[in-house]
């Protein structure tokens, strides 16, 4: 099959460049001839709420040889977009779909193909975490222009069922995040970051944004008693002020440090590797990369139970699920992961989980959905 795949590639860098790499890999060694494009202009700088949208030094990125072909912000250039990716003839246009901004543009592309072209879209989202009026209209647009679809979680499945509830998709898990490498070890991890044997290290790690609750864990950390340590790492993507001063006023400031700054892949294989637990406690969710690479480390998760967290966080068995908006819950909930024994204990269950999301199955089962698409070559 002949496949025009039109998304974030290297680049650009982040969770969504490398998801597109790693299964365009798995594509291309399943014999079928894939053409990466991306964008030309991903985001105006002056829309973009972290500090680069390129690849940093540490960064194990796959660099692909993508076309630069698609200005997200500009009309003019979305035919010309479409002439160039139509005249390849491909079998299949796949796309990736996280928010609404790159409806027009990828939207306009999808209209475009010839009538044998089939239109696939992986959804990240449907509707975005913070919503803006253009929201629905943007959204409700895109995915008309699309034959099927490929979902992730139940949540990202009931959010299309609002849209289009007939629409052809293929459920398939999110595959792990294998680019890392595997962890080091846990020990010299440890000693790396100068953390006593007896510490407990819960890491909050990824962008930080209102949803994902570090509000909630900074309360609920208040509460613990005893050698706990909190590590929040990633980039803000709001004003990260006001948890700057909560941290300040904890009365347990000393026990948690800050890395408020882009991670680079050696280093986000550091934290994983030290860490007693990854704690999600998101205020709502769809899906969450950062439990694919909790899956890569087998680094057991702490989680509110909202969205699709729960599909990735077996309570009980690889990590710890509480009530949503509870610090107190939270606080608990992080207090019985360790009385039951905590990454010991846990971390055995992610090795099996994780050999059953791998990117070739996922490939596998995108060309035999295609297959199946009316019209398909």
């Amino acid at each position: 099959m002949r496949i025009a795949y039109l998304s974030t590639f290297y680049p650009f860098r982040g969770g969504i460049a490398q998801f597109n790499a790693s299964l365009c890999q798995a594509l291309v060694a399943q014999g079928h001839d894939v053409l990466p494009y991306t964008f030309s202009r991903q985001y105006p700088q002056v829309l973009f709420p972290g500090k680069s949208q390129y690849v940093q030094a540490g960064d194990h990125a796959t660099e692909l040889n993508s076309i630069p072909v698609l200005d997200s912000i500009n009309p003019l250039n979305w035919p010309k977009a479409a002439r160039q990716i139509r005249g390849q003839k491909p079998d299949l246009l796949l796309m990736k779909f996280w928010m609404s901004f790159f409806g027009p543009s990828l939207g306009a592309v999808a209209a475009r193909m010839a009538p044998e072209t089939r239109v696939v879209s992986v959804l990240d989202n449907v509707l975005p975490h913070e919503r803006r009026f253009f929201d629905l209209p943007l959204t409700r647009r895109f995915l008309a222009r699309n034959h099927g679809f490929v979902v992730m979680s139940e949540a990202v499945e009931k959010d299309l069922n609002r849209f289009r509830p007939e629409a052809a998709r293929l459920f398939h898990r999110h595959p792990v995040y294998d680019h890392f490498g595997e962890a080091l070890d846990r020990s010299e991890a440890r000693r790396a970051l100068g953390l006593a044997p007896d510490e407990k290290l819960l890491l909050f790690y990824g962008f930080i944004r209102a949803y994902k609750g570090l509000d909630l864990l900074l309360d609920a950390f208040d509460q613990l008693r005893g050698p706990y340590r909190l590590m929040i790492a990633g980039e803000a993507y709001e004003p990260f002020a006001p948890y700057a001063a909560r941290i300040a006023a904890s009365p347990f400031s000393s026990a948690i440090e800050v890395r408020e700054r882009y991670i680079s892949d050696e280093e986000t294989r550091l934290l994983f590797s030290a860490a007693d637990a990854c704690v999600l406690p998101y205020h709502h969710a769809t899906q969450s990369g950062i439990a694919l690479i909790a899956y890569q480390f087998r680094l057991p998760m702490l989680a509110t139970d909202v969205g699709g967290l729960k599909e990735y966080v077996e309570n009980g068995v690889n990590g710890i699920l509480v009530p949503p908006e509870d610090k107190a819950a939270l606080a608990r909930g992080i207090e019985r992961y360790f009385e039951q024994g905590g990454y010991e204990r846990f971390s055995p269950a992610l090795s099996g989980m994780r050999q059953q999301l791998s990117w070739e199955h996922l490939a596998t089962s995108l060309a035999a959905f295609v297959d199946r698409l009316p019209g398909a070559i």
